[in-house]
């Protein structure tokens, strides 16, 4: 995989930096501290929605900012958590006066920010409701988590919930469909490459010409070490996962459910 890189310490900024250029209809950019906000925050009387997380997930969540998904998104270093100053600025930018809910995904330490971020914006005087997304059914605990991991769910929720907010719903509804979402949905990597950090330049892990990834983490993760199935397969052998993945699901969507 090739790369446009300047500098690796310079990549957020930049990133940033495009995309204000790119599309100041769209979107406004604040630096120190980083977060994107549509371009006609705050709207009034509208339920906002914030997310964010570790730069490097692109489009997430940056690149879904805009009328009928998020009205703000909170960008870390490549994959890093973003810091409480940011979340509490982004609320402040976006909030309408119909209350903020923050779309987390389950890492620690979102979930620890975004936390931090929604009792400081309260005592402002902000409404906040906070939702977290954990659809990740290959691991129970990994590097970054303790219980499963949100991914792929978090882009539907931001979907679903963004024109819910736009039909101006009530905080209580949109947070609660929020959850609703999360609750139904599951999902499971797979990679066919690793990815590479920027400031290493080197692959994260290996992987030969006919072989995949299965349960990998948004991060370069394996999926878990003493599970039951594969997780590093021959690519003519994948579909064997088919039954013991669907089986693993249903158990999850009943846990939830419980």
């Amino acid at each position: 995989m090739k790369k446009l890189i300047n500098k690796p310490d310079d990549v957020v900024t930049e990133a940033l930096q495009g995309m204000a250029a790119a599309h100041p209809d769209l979107l406004r950019v604040s630096f120190g501290p980083n977060y994107i906000v549509r371009a006609d925050a705050p709207v009034q009387g509208k339920v906002a929605l914030v997310s964010g997380g570790g730069s490097g997930h692109e489009p997430m969540h940056g690149g879904f900012v805009g009328m009928g998904m998020l009205d703000a998104a909170c960008p870390g270093d490549v994959f890093t958590s973003p810091t409480p100053d940011q979340m509490i600025e982004a609320t402040k930018a976006v909030d309408g006066g119909a209350g903020v809910v923050h779309i987390v995904k389950n890492y620690t330490g979102d979930v620890m920010n975004f936390e931090m971020a929604a009792e400081l914006a309260r005592g402002e005087g902000i409404e906040v409701e906070a939702v977290v997304i954990d659809d990740d059914v290959a691991v129970q605990d990994s590097l970054y988590t303790a219980g499963r991991r949100g991914v792929g769910t978090t882009v539907l929720a931001e979907k679903i919930c963004g024109a819910a907010a736009e039909e101006k719903q009530s905080l209580q509804q949109v947070a609660e469909l929020c959850r609703r979402v999360n609750v139904n949905g599951r999902s499971m990597g797979m990679a066919l490459t690793s990815c590479i950090v920027p400031a290493a330049g080197t692959p994260t892990f290996q992987l030969g010409e006919d072989e995949i990834e299965i349960g990998i983490g948004i991060h370069g993760e394996r999926a878990g070490s003493g599970g039951s199935w594969p997780r590093r397969v021959r690519s003519s052998r994948a579909w064997r996962l088919r039954s013991s993945r669907t089986s693993r699901t249903r158990k999850a969507t009943r846990c939830s459910r419980s």
